[in-house]
């Protein structure tokens, strides 16, 4: 059902531009920007999520440096600010799980998911990026720009790929595959 620019699923309304705007990550581009975007906001995490972490914490600090091993020890992984909770930026530039593969930043709890060490692949609002979750009665779903991102718009226009269809894995993760499925009948693609 169409509500101007907005299409509405169950009870989740998903703004047009997520299914519209072409993206397709380019790491050799942005180098992982949105693990190291400068900001003193890290990514929204559920309470859910930081006991789930605090479970894999020794196994995912293998992947880190020691400034963010001694940033953990410190001052946690998370805070609360503005009633939200948040993994820390440590120095308001890197989430404090990240590692880099030559330099490309990149997550250590999802190196350690891949590898099969853990069983949590990481906060639903990094597997999410670049859409971002506002409640209201539900959720809706809308289109975090940055310009760090504009190779992921050429990328993705190349491929062909949009929004909805990058994140498909982690909208199905969140939603289900009958909820990704009207989705994507929705949108016509």
């Amino acid at each position: 059902m169409f509500f101007g620019k907005i299409i509405a699923i169950d009870d989740v309304l998903v703004r047009e531009e997520v299914l519209n705007t072409p993206f397709a990550c380019d790491l050799k581009k942005c180098k992982g920007a949105c693990c190291t975007l400068d900001s003193e906001f890290g990514a929204p995490v559920t309470e859910e999520e930081i006991e789930q972490i605090n479970q894999i914490l020794p196994i995912v600090k293998e992947y880190i440096t020691e400034e963010h091993k001694n940033e953990i020890e410190q001052n946690g992984f998370f805070e609360k600010k503005y009633d939200e909770l948040l993994l820390i930026s440590v120095n308001n530039k890197a989430c404090v799980f990240v590692y880099y593969e030559g330099d490309i930043a990149k997550c250590s709890i999802e190196k350690a998911y891949f590898d099969g060490k853990v069983k949590f692949r990481k906060p639903i609002s990094c597997h999410l990026f670049p859409i971002r979750v506002a409640k209201f009665g539900g959720d809706i779903l809308r289109y975090e720009k940055f310009g760090e991102c504009n190779p992921a718009l050429e990328n993705g226009k190349k491929l062909n790929i949009t929004i909805a269809e990058f994140c498909k894995d982690s909208l199905i993760r969140l939603y289900g595959e009958k909820w990704y499925s009207q989705l994507k009948e929705k949108s016509g693609r």
